[in-house]
């Protein structure tokens, strides 16, 4: 299995930028198609974007769209999440997830089984 462990959240200005790291250790890393959920105080989780395993395929959110840019590297088992423009309905914790379902690029939680601790983001109009 794999092991997943977030960094890079923090607060920031409306209209910033941060970009989120997830660091995978344990079974090998190009093995798993990526993704990237948040979930706000009283809110259901909610995916961000997600990432194929080798071919560099990506799925956003309508919301995020234009904004975020999920990318990975192979090399460092490590995928990333752009986050640009920043908005504070984009305040949430922020969820790196592994999954072997590599057909296509998946966008429902459950389809998932692997999971970091998180990391908080917080925009401040």
């Amino acid at each position: 299995q794999v092991q997943l462990v977030e960094s890079g959240g923090g607060l920031v200005q409306a209209g910033g930028s941060l970009r989120l790291s997830c660091a995978a250790s344990g079974r090998t890393f190009s093995t798993y198609n990526m993704g990237w959920f948040r979930q706000a105080p009283g809110k259901e989780r909610e995916f961000v974007a997600g990432i194929s395993r080798s071919d560099g395929t990506t799925l956003y959110a309508d919301s995020v769209k234009g904004r975020f840019t999920i990318s990975r590297d192979n090399a460092k088992n490590t995928v990333y999440l752009q986050m640009n423009s920043l908005k504070p309905e984009d305040t949430a914790f922020y969820y790196c997830a592994a999954t072997l379902y590599t057909k296509y690029v998946r966008s429902q939680a459950y389809e998932y089984g692997y999971w970091g601790q998180g990391t908080q983001v917080t925009v401040s109009s």
